[in-house]
């Protein structure tokens, strides 16, 4: 099919951007941002621990790092447009089915389910289709669409809350489960497109590349032989494997996110008090990952160090201001940023250090330390709080972020070198 630079209106791609921001406010919200809130209601229900309750999302995590590597296969070889409305059908039918279980071991099937249609909707969606239909602003429409999870946890965070008051931890995954069925899945269904030549159009900004080239030039030149090192050079550099660590310890840290809930629980606050701390955090993701990508546009150096120290210090807070609400939100908040780098930060690190000539293939592998690094902290870090206490492993969150500030600023340092 012949494509063409879009005319005059809205470019199809922002339509692409939208679909992407729904999956990740609501899909990846409900499943990601607003887990925490059920973790002490559905444990104490079950008579467990709240530990032994959150393996579930280690199983969703090793699902997820298990089924990376297909899913990347798969969306090259068949419609991401139909991969990406069938995981979100599944989805909403697991949450329906979280809603009807009565043993922990259910919800440890529902995790594996989840993890399944998270390699899909969480890692790969965005990712893959601002890069398939942008050639400029894309890191912008990256972040655009990363922030849209916060934004879900932000609205679902208390809606959760006044459900499970209300009516139950049952009737909160039927809800959340019966949105994703009636609103997401159809929505994807009628808008998603593979690529721009579905529509006839060149990816957005391709037309923009070539000013002052002349009528006859290729409107793709400048997408071509973009700067960076290839991906078998970048396997090569100490630099790669220390970008994995990175991405590992960065998402083992975000999954501290699940357990503020039941810490503010504990220090004799309400559920209610609890959602609106939990959509907090959801509250410094969203704001997080929009500044952080227009600090990384000018100087990623700034934004790692950002994103660690605003982390560090909003665990600090935490640890030290049960006293009081208000200052237990700032710190809630604060750790959001850290929570924001998760995606925002490992991705422009990536682009920095190596380039952007093969940037999804190399970003791919680094995703699979995302999956691994939340299969590995999710679970355990329950288990270490039923050991010791919320303070501990807030400390340990800090220790691992001060670490994560070391490799990204080295990383940057030597990048020269590759």
């Amino acid at each position: 099919m012949k494509t063409e630079p879009a005319k005059r209106g809205i470019h199809y791609g922002f339509i692409i951007v939208a679909c992407c921001c729904l999956m990740m406010g609501v899909n990846v919200g409900l499943t990601f941002s607003c887990a925490g809130i059920f973790y002490r209601p559905v444990s104490e229900s079950l008579g467990i621990a709240v530990g032994e309750f959150g393996i579930y999302m280690s199983v969703m995590y090793v699902t997820s790092t298990l089924m990376l590597p297909l899913a990347g296969n798969m969306l090259e070889k068949y419609s991401s447009r139909w991969l990406f409305t069938l995981s979100s059908a599944l989805m909403g039918v697991t949450f329906v089915g979280m809603g009807l279980a009565d043993k922990v071991w259910e919800f440890y099937i529902a995790g594996g389910i989840l993890g399944v249609t998270l390699a899909f909707l969480l890692y790969l969606s965005f990712p893959t289709l601002v890069n398939r239909w942008f050639r400029t602003k894309v890191g912008l429409m990256i972040g655009i669409c990363s922030a849209a999870s916060g934004i879900g946890g932000m609205i679902f965070n208390p809606i959760a809350g006044l459900m499970i008051t209300d009516w139950g931890w049952r009737w909160a995954y039927g809800m959340f489960g019966a949105i994703i069925l009636v609103i997401v899945t159809p929505l994807l269904a009628i808008l998603l497109r593979d690529r721009p030549s579905d529509k006839g159009l060149l990816p957005y900004g391709a037309n923009m590349k070539v000013s002052g080239e002349g009528k006859g030039a290729d409107p793709m030149q400048g997408a071509k032989n973009p700067d960076g090192v290839s991906y078998a050079t970048a396997l090569r550099s100490p630099l790669f494997y220390l970008l994995i660590l990175f991405a590992f310890i960065m998402m083992g840290t975000s999954t501290l996110n699940l357990f503020i809930p039941g810490y503010i629980s504990d220090n004799g606050f309400s559920v209610e008090q609890a959602s609106l701390a939990a959509a907090a955090v959801m509250g410094g993701v969203t704001v997080g990952k929009l500044v952080l990508g227009w600090i990384n546009d000018r100087n990623c150096r700034v934004g790692v160090i950002v994103t660690t120290l605003f982390g560090i210090v909003g665990l600090g807070i935490l640890i030290a201001g049960y006293s009081g609400f208000l200052f237990l939100l700032c710190g809630a908040f604060l750790f959001g940023w850290a929570y924001a780098g998760v995606t925002v930060q490992t991705a422009m690190l990536t682009r920095s250090v190596f380039g952007a000539r093969d940037y999804a293939r190399i970003y791919s592998n680094i995703s699979i330390a995302l999956a691994a690094g939340g299969a590995v902290a999710s679970g355990g870090w329950g288990l270490l709080a039923d050991g010791t206490s919320s303070q501990f492993i807030f400390t340990c969150g800090m220790i691992c972020l001060g670490i994560c500030l070391l490799i990204g600023l080295w990383s940057l340092r030597k990048r020269t070198t590759v």
